[in-house]
This record gives C-alpha cells, structure tokens and sequence, in this order.
C-alpha cells in the first residue's frame, strides 16, 4: 500500500520545494539523489588524498635536531632507508644503538663530505658472448620437462636463443641456472636407475621397462620431476649382482627404530611416497628415505 501522507519539504540537492509521501525523504527525485551521492563519494575522495599528500610531505620534510633515525637519515640525505642501512653495514655511516634504536648524528653525516673520495665513474658492463648452447631435444632429455612448458618458461624467464639451420638453439648457462632444481640429486643419480640408463644397460625398449618394473614390483620415487628405479632392485631382477648394498628396513625395524606402529609407519610410506619393495609378504623400506623423513629440522 502507498502512503497516503503529504509532506512539504526542501530537496537538499537542488532546492526546490515538494510533496513527500514519508518523513526520511530528502530528495525531489532520483537525479537529485544520484548528484548528492557522487558529490560525497568525490569529496570523500579529495579529502583522502588531500591527507595523503600531507603525510608524504611530513615524512619528506627535512628532519631537525642533532640526532636522527635511519628513517630521518634517508630523508636528509634523499636517499632510500635500505641505502642508509647498507652504509651503516658497511661503516660508513658512524651510529649508535640505543636499546635497539640506531641514532646518526648530524656531525658525522657532516664529516662524511669534509673530505669525500674521489668519484670514480662506473664502466658500464658488456654483455659476455653466448658460445655454449643446449638443443631442444638434449634439454628434454636431461630435464624431463615437455616441450611446451621449455617455451613457456624461457618465454617468462627470457631464456636466449637462437635459431642455427632450422634448430633452435637455448643458451647453456641460462638454461642450468633456471633449471637446477629439475636435475636430480647425486644420491639418486647414485643409487637409482632412470628409464634411459636401464634402456642403455639392457637394452630395452621404454615400454619393456615400465611393464617390467609393474610386474617385478620395482622400487621407485619420484625427484624433480623425473622417475628413477631402485637399482639395486633392478639388478636382482635382471640376474646381476649389484655393487649397491642392500639398505632398507624390514617393517619390524622401521616399528623398533621410530617407536611406532605398523599403521603409523605405513600412514608415513604412503603419504610421503618412501621408496619401497616387496620380496614376497615382506615389505622392505629404503632406509635413508626413511631415515631423512624423520631426521631432525635444521635452521640456518
């Protein structure tokens, strides 16, 4: 239902007199109401500004006094903080600590320019010659990456290249610099085979190794991005004898080394992926995955 109450009243926007049907109405219409909101919002806005103009030029006013804070310090010397705090490292800058505040004196700062060093322009730096390069092919071998992600990551990291007879060309040294997290770690390299090293040492076909690892129930993990088998597992199961010594826990020892029980230690195999083989109903745990899993944190 509709108010059947008239009331004269003053729009606030533009002044002019009408009838209002409830006592909260301010406005004679909607374009009066839409002016007044803009109106605030805009003055809301100058004022925000207008006080953040004054804040920047208090912090930017030249600081008085005879001692200063790092802060204070940047100012005066229209430099950044992080500038002050490398000379203060660095001794250039004498300061004390007082109870965990620095204070500079303005004398020192003055002493500094009494007799300054002699100014020495900076040679601008040439840009070395690429001369070693890696191809496409020889970095999805080594990395185990897939060719879409190589160009997608040199195209972010602006990897340089080139093109020489057809083939693209990624410069060495930029490429192991961005890619040395995706080699694997001497320890795997060590002690585990890759799928290309088993194919060169048997001489099998990739597809004879995956179906070969599947039903030998060979141990795997998983290190930057690159799957590697036990190689002391493979060797058993090709009829050689390894040079690796076996290294593994028997569920038992796993229980009697970490005080835990089967479930824990199964809980823990699972969730971290912990390289591990079956000989027959018995699980065998590699040991330094193990051991490394539960080894104390370190800091520093």
């Amino acid at each position: 239902m509709s108010s059947t109450i008239d009331i004269n009243k003053i729009c606030e926007w533009c002044g002019k007199e009408f009838i209002a049907h409830k006592c909260s109405t301010r406005f004679c219409s909607k374009r009066c109401s839409e002016h007044s909101y803009k109106a605030l919002r805009r003055q809301a806005h100058v004022e925000q500004e207008n006080h953040a103009t004054s804040e920047s030029k208090k912090q930017r006013c030249i600081p008085a006094g005879n001692y200063f804070s790092p802060r204070q310090c940047a100012v005066l010397l229209g430099i950044g903080k992080s500038s002050v705090y490398r000379c203060l490292a660095d001794g250039l800058i004498p300061c004390i600590r007082l109870k965990g505040k620095t204070l500079i004196s303005r004398a020192s700062i003055d002493k500094m320019f009494e007799n300054p060093p002699e100014y020495i322009k900076r040679e601008k730096k040439v840009a070395e010659p690429i001369e070693e390069f890696y191809t496409t092919k020889q970095i999805l071998e080594k990395f185990g990456i897939s060719n879409s992600w190589l160009f997608k990551m040199a195209k972010e990291r602006n990897i340089p290249k080139t093109v020489v007879r057809g083939k693209t060309l990624w410069s060495r040294k930029h490429i192991d610099n961005n890619l040395a997290d995706k080699q694997p770690t001497e320890t795997v390299a060590g002690e585990w085979y890759s799928v290309e090293e088993v194919c060169a040492k048997f001489n099998m076909s990739k597809e004879a190794v995956y179906r070969f690892v599947s039903e030998r129930k060979i141990g795997k993990r998983k290190d930057k991005c690159k799957v590697f088998y036990s190689r002391r597992q493979f060797d058993k199961a090709m009829g050689i004898e390894s040079e690796l010594k076996p290294e593994y826990y028997t569920m038992p020892e796993a229980m009697a080394r970490y005080n835990m029980t089967r479930d824990q230690i199964s809980h823990y195999v699972r969730t971290h992926d912990i390289p591990r083989s079956y000989e027959g109903r018995y699980v065998r745990i590699d040991r330094k995955a193990l051991d490394a899993l539960f080894a104390p944190p370190k800091i520093g």
